[in-house]
């Protein structure tokens, strides 16, 4: 029998997929409406990622299957009777997952030809703004449904912001990671110019930031309130079983970044860039995992079962393959 602390690390994969696939959309968009100018050095290749969605997909579709093993609450009575009844929590989950992929597809393919015609140009620029209201919207729900009710008396009238940002900052650092080994192998038909990670150092330093104040303003008001039954999910989390990884996490995702980020020498350093990077990749994977599996995993920590490794190693091996074809696919790599 699968623990609830092992079946946490696919919840997880499976978030931190569907963040990686939603953020190069959200990426593009946000550039054009600020009318970036390196803009069209990456706005192709943050799409490509978006290949991964229908892999989200399919963990979508089995964590649902799964129920109470997904979602432990199902086993008690101790249900939000609008929000949790079931069947209308699996049609939210797959109405919004297609709607939100129709918009993105929309959105990218609006992208390839929006320099044909003023008219094209002008659809394009349409479906821009509404991708942030998606991206924000969807990723509420989510946050939501997949974090904060996993204890359903449990509320954070934040939470949702500083679910999206962490999850926008961890893709912002993926893609630098991806573009940088793009860059390193000579994989780009067309190499990104060098400001391009100054640039994406940058919107790594502004969403530390940003997530370390929603992390606080959250943590605050839950500290000032002192009502027990918030408070108790915090503490279990801080000073309980899965304290290492709440102190590993916070540690990865803005101690190290902002010490380093904050000095424009590192911005420069595409090297530094990169491994800062994987700070916040870890760090948010921790993060998500220890939301998910702190009210039911008892104290499991992942990667200590056979379980949590080989489906961890079976969804990278299917990212790298996915995105290896769509980067082929959209002429991106040699």
């Amino acid at each position: 029998m699968i623990s609830n602390g092992s079946w946490s690390v696919l919840t997880t994969n499976f978030l931190v997929l569907l963040y990686l696939s939603l953020g190069g959309v959200t990426l593009a968009s946000i550039l054009h409406l600020v009318n970036a100018k390196w803009r069209e050095h990456v706005r192709i290749l943050a799409v490509a990622s978006f290949s991964l969605y229908p892999l989200a997909g399919v963990l979508l579709v089995i964590l649902l299957a799964a129920g109470n093993l997904t979602f432990p609450w199902l086993n008690s009575t101790e249900h939000l009777p609008g929000w949790h009844n079931y069947p209308f929590f699996v049609a939210r989950e797959i109405g919004a997952f297609i709607l939100v992929g129709v918009l993105c597809l929309r959105f990218i393919k609006l992208q390839a030809i929006s320099e044909d015609s003023e008219a094209n140009w002008q659809r394009f620029h349409l479906a821009a703004i509404v991708i942030p209201f998606v991206y924000v919207l969807y990723g509420t729900l989510v946050a939501w449904d997949f974090e904060m009710t996993m204890i359903p008396s449990w509320h954070s009238a934040i939470f949702g912001l500083y679910h999206f940002v962490s999850n926008f900052g961890m893709f912002l650092a993926f893609f630098v990671v991806l573009a940088n080994a793009l860059c390193c192998y000579g994989k780009l038909t067309t190499p990104l110019p060098d400001y391009v990670f100054n640039y994406m150092a940058q919107l790594l330093l502004a969403f530390t930031i940003l997530w370390v104040y929603t992390f606080f303003a959250q943590y605050l008001t839950i500290w000032y309130g002192n009502l027990p039954y918030e408070r108790d999910r915090i503490d279990g989390m801080e000073l309980g079983a899965y304290a290492p990884l709440w102190w590993t996490f916070f540690l990865l995702k803005f101690l190290i970044p902002f010490v380093m980020l904050v000095f424009p020498q590192v911005r420069h350093n595409t090297n530094l860039i990169v491994m800062l990077s994987f700070s916040i990749l870890l760090g948010t994977w921790i993060e998500r995992y220890t939301w998910i599996a702190a009210p039911y995993g008892k104290g499991h920590l992942p990667m200590t079962a056979l379980f949590d490794i080989a489906v961890t190693v079976i969804i990278i091996g299917l990212v790298i393959a996915v995105l290896r074809r769509s980067l082929k696919s959209n002429r991106l790599t040699t």
